[in-house]
């Protein structure tokens, strides 16, 4: 899974980078001192030293702030994963040390998902279809894995890695859903039967169409 060399950002971009996490640093230290659902927009504004006005042109709600922080975290884990990941023998394995590791994340942050997964669900496409915010990167992760996997012989490629790694990504939204449904489950498992289900489908043994 090559990792392509971005151009390093000009001194504006770097700029707007400092005050996106600020604000979102900011908005969290509240969100883990005074409860998620207590914080307004206008006490992250006073707090990051900023016009309400300046958060709302970069942050319409306090979501977009959860979002922009957690995809800085997961940014951030998936380059730390990149080793490790090479190291395994083969797609499943592969898979299955992001799923875990995803696993470990959403178990630190289950406060936060349900408000999270709302907002990215809400914000998916604009009327024009492109994106209405960004992307946690998972869907590129996934994709990345897959086309080694295609390329290795272990999945099939009459479907797109692109494709394929869609599907793998609701697959892993349902997982999480379910699991933040059912209390005292174990994400872990849900995600290997997450594994088993992309991996191997659903027909029984000797049944597979």
């Amino acid at each position: 899974m090559p990792t392509p060399a971005l151009p390093a950002p000009g001194l504006r971009e770097r700029k707007r980078q400092q005050t996106l996490d600020h604000l979102a640093q900011t908005a969290y230290r509240l969100f883990e001192t005074l409860g998620y659902d207590a914080v307004t927009m206008e006490q992250i504004a006073a707090q990051a030293d900023v016009s309400k006005g300046t958060l709302y042109n970069h942050f319409p709600v306090k979501e977009a702030l959860l979002a922009h922080r957690f995809h800085t975290e997961l940014a951030a884990s998936a380059a730390e994963l990149l080793p490790a990941l090479r190291a395994q023998p083969d797609f499943a394995k592969r898979l299955k040390r992001v799923l875990h590791a995803s696993a470990h994340w959403s178990e630190s942050n289950r406060a936060y998902l349900g408000p999270y997964l709302r907002y990215r669900l809400s914000t998916l496409r604009a009327d024009d279809g492109t994106e209405k915010s960004p992307r946690s990167g998972m869907q590129a992760l996934f994709e990345g894995l897959i086309a080694q996997g295609q390329a290795a012989g272990q999945l099939r490629t009459d479907l797109s890695a692109e494709r394929l790694a869609h599907q793998l990504q609701f697959l892993h939204l349902g997982a999480l859903l379910r699991w933040l449904d059912l209390p005292g489950a174990s994400l872990r498992k849900e995600f290997d039967a997450l594994l088993s289900l992309f991996v191997q489908g659903a027909a029984a043994p000797g049944n597979a169409p």
